[in-house]
């Protein structure tokens, strides 16, 4: 006996949602953020500033390195350039495979002079460079590379660019004699202050004595002091 709604004829209409049919868009997320225009140029800045970075260190260690390399078909053809990188600033104390250490002790000594209204000339005592230097190092842990070598690589390059008389006769002895005078001159005017319009130099030599040689079999150390002339700087104090 039927019921009169055959099963068969029932429709079941089945929705797999409770709200209409809508089409799924793409995720947003997946897409790359843009950034801000500022953001890439700062950071475009930012990489070319690290490759120039890199580039200038990669340029400098090549060219200290013919520098301190015994001679050779690039140093030799390029030596002008290689030197203008090198001096006064990035010179070396040594060579590759042929080490040059010091050989002697230098004490540099400096004294200033003043034009007074009236004509007459005050001169100031000698100031030792070298001993301020030496203290500096000796109460550090970690002396400063101007403590350490400023002074003494600036005397050995005006020695290299003078030879035994002291008359610049080349652009680079010229400008290791402004080197030299202008250290001087700013340490004299950073310790003792005043005002002085010229500056001389005094350097004196001592040997130092050949390892495992007893004290008191040791030769007199030949003691040489060579006095610089008076040079001309810019007025320091008031």
């Amino acid at each position: 006996m039927s019921s009169g709604i055959d099963s068969a004829d029932v429709v079941e209409l089945r929705n797999s949602g409770s709200g209409p049919a809508t089409q799924e868009s793409p995720d947003v997320m997946a897409q790359p953020l843009k950034l801000p225009r500022g953001a890439r140029a700062l950071k475009s800045g930012l990489c070319a500033a690290v490759v120039l970075c890199l580039a200038a260190s990669v340029v400098h260690v090549v060219l200290v390195f013919f520098h301190v390399a015994p001679a050779n078909t690039v140093s030799k053809r390029y030596g002008p350039q290689i030197n203008a990188w090198v001096f006064p600033f990035f010179e070396q104390n040594w060579r590759l495979f042929a080490p040059d250490p010091e050989s002697v002790n230098r004490q540099i000594l400096a004294r200033t002079a003043h034009t007074r209204s009236d004509g007459s000339v005050q001169v100031s005592p000698w100031f030792d460079l070298t001993a301020v230097d030496s203290s500096a190092v000796e109460h550090h842990v970690f002396p400063s590379h101007t403590a350490q070598n400023m002074l003494r690589r600036a005397w050995a390059g005006y020695v290299d660019s003078h030879g035994g008389d002291d008359k610049a006769r080349t652009e680079r002895a010229l400008m290791m004699q402004k080197y030299l005078t202008n250290i001087a001159a700013d340490r004299v005017a950073a310790h003792n202050g005043g005002t002085f319009d010229f500056v001389q130099l005094r350097v004196v030599t001592l040997s130092i004595a050949e390892s495992g040689t007893r004290v008191g079999s040791r030769p007199p150390t030949p003691v040489e002091n060579r006095l610089l002339p008076w040079w001309k700087v810019t007025r320091h104090g008031k």
